[in-house]
């Protein structure tokens, strides 16, 4: 019963990942000046983040640790950063835990989601009081509705999609460890992307089925990255998703993972949010 589910649920979902949604940064062909970009770092160098809450929630096959590049940028800029550990157990436990990380908070506080913590920021962040915007990072964004194995099935598989197995946790899926350093992180160092592969943390396929609330990018301002070299959500489902939000958008040449692979522009973009700042362009 299990492997019927199972195969069910990955063919499903691979579809999902190519669903292309996760981050789309959206774009404009125009290359920035070195002028620009000088100014551009200096404007991130000196932003504060005094007052303000971020809020971060990992995706499938990660932990909180995956944020951590991110995490340290923010808190050099006074930001005060909670990133939650999510156990990936079910879609309501994640969205409820993830609620109660966000009623913490006082004051006014960024929510950042990636991959599928972008469907669990979605729900979890629907009528909060302190809730400032959301941010995608290479993330699903759902309608009311939707599920991220639906958004997934429009849009083409992903590589990833194929090596997607039954993990050492019964009743939990992840990536088969000897794929998960070229379709989940190809761009740190080898290394690196093995020893992420032995520690990815096993996700039940309940999660990708179950279906979305109200949407809170409904209510506040939303900012999407894409990963322009995504190989575990499709590309153009990311671009989809971003536009439909109506999200300021900037896609950037990087894996999935990119608050590991380029946590600069994953904290660049959340700054952007916190300012209200347009941040547009392909990276």
């Amino acid at each position: 019963m299990f492997n019927t589910v199972l195969t069910s649920t990955r063919r499903t979902f691979c579809k999902y990942l190519g669903a292309a949604a996760a981050t789309t940064f959206f774009f404009g062909a125009s290359t920035l000046s070195a002028h620009a970009d000088s100014n551009r770092d200096a404007r991130f160098r000196n932003a504060s983040g005094a007052g303000i809450n971020v809020l971060l929630v990992h995706g499938a096959w990660a932990d909180a640790s995956s944020w951590m590049g991110v995490i340290m940028r923010l808190q050099a800029q006074g930001y005060n950063v909670l990133a939650v550990q999510n156990p990936l157990t079910s879609f309501d436990e994640d969205v409820n835990i993830t609620r109660q990380a966000l009623d913490s908070l006082s004051g006014p506080t960024i929510v950042a989601g990636h991959s599928y913590g972008g469907a669990v920021i979605t729900n979890a962040s629907i009528g909060a009081s302190n809730l400032h915007s959301l941010v995608y990072i290479a993330a699903v964004a759902p309608d009311e509705g939707e599920s991220v194995m639906g958004i997934a099935g429009q849009f083409p598989t992903p590589p990833i999609a194929a090596h997607v197995v039954t993990s050492y946790r019964q009743g939990y899926n992840w990536v088969d460890p000897a794929f998960f350093p070229p379709d989940f992180v190809q761009d740190i160092a080898i290394e690196e992307a093995q020893a992420l592969a032995v520690l990815q943390k096993p996700i039940t396929p309940e999660c990708f089925a179950a279906k979305s609330g109200p949407p809170a990018w409904k209510t506040v301002p939303s900012w999407y990255l894409v990963s322009g070299n995504d190989r575990a959500i499709n590309v153009d489902s990311e671009r989809f998703m971003a536009k439909r939000i109506g999200a300021t958008t900037r896609e950037i040449a990087s894996s999935h993972a990119s608050p590991v692979s380029h946590p600069q522009d994953v904290f660049e973009i959340i700054v952007a949010a916190s300012q209200g700042a347009a941040v547009v362009g392909k990276g």
